[in-house]
């Protein structure tokens, strides 16, 4: 499918993961729509092609605004691209005591229920859209983790929300096949994010040594590659792709 002339929205399009897929996007051809919260956008820098939209993915109205945004922007809207998304560690009965039941709440809502809600509203939009010369209408490309498969101690939330990101692909693509509108998920590994940025060398070093290979931590320039590729490739339908140098994640 081609970028040139279409519109893109991009979800956690300030930073890490986002940030690096609205930049490949325009650079592509897209007119670009990044999503975040607030905050997020006021430490965003400017890119070329790219037009902040402050957004909670969780948040029905806000969501279908920036939708709208999109849809209405002069060219149709065809590419989707769901980065946002939280990580917290807990365990399920730790030193303080039994997980709480909020945070795992929250994890799944921002996680799973925010990629949903993108993907149900977006998908809206895309369906009233003229299909291209092959019926194509428009591709959704969501984020799970390795830790859908491989969830490691403290990850209980975290995984549970992945899972269920990958769970949600294939009846997705069937759901929206009569649309003429794709739906894939990559599922990333240990990627060098802001969400990292707070840990040591030694410590980023030590999870690159667990890579087969390449020995090193995973780009964001890396996802947003894969995620155009995705774009660009007709037949990837209903598909999760790993994306972690081949790793498999221990328990901790």
């Amino acid at each position: 499918m081609q970028l040139e002339n279409t519109a893109a929205l991009v979800t956690g399009g300030a930073s890490g993961l986002g940030a690096a897929t609205a930049k490949a996007l325009a650079e592509g051809g897209a007119r670009v729509f990044a999503l975040d919260l607030k905050e997020g956008i006021d430490k965003a820098p400017e890119v070329p092609g790219v037009t902040y939209v402050p957004a909670d993915v969780t948040d029905p109205e806000q969501v279908g605004a920036a939708v709208a945004t999109a849809a209405g922007s002069g060219v149709p809207l065809r590419t989707v691209v769901n980065c946002a998304g939280i990580g917290p560690s807990a365990r399920i009965l730790g030193r303080k005591g039994v997980h709480d039941l909020a945070l795992y709440a929250k994890v799944i809502q921002i996680n799973l229920v925010g990629t949903f809600n993108v993907l149900a509203l977006a998908s809206e939009a895309i369906a009233a859209t003229e299909a291209d010369e092959n019926g194509q209408r428009g591709v959704i490309v969501n984020t799970a983790s390795i830790a859908a498969y491989d969830g490691q101690v403290g990850q209980a939330a975290y995984a549970s929300s992945k899972g269920g990101v990958v769970g949600l692909t294939l009846p997705a693509a069937r759901d929206l096949a009569q649309y003429g509108i794709r739906v894939c998920t990559i599922a990333p590994g240990i990627v060098e994010t802001p969400m990292l940025a707070t840990v040591s060398e030694e410590f980023r070093a030590s999870l690159a040594e667990g890579v087969p290979f390449p020995r090193r931590l995973a780009r964001p320039e890396e996802y947003a590659r894969l995620a155009l590729a995705i774009v660009d490739h007709d037949y990837l339908n209903g598909e999760t792709i790993r994306m972690d140098g081949a790793l498999r994640m221990a328990p901790r």
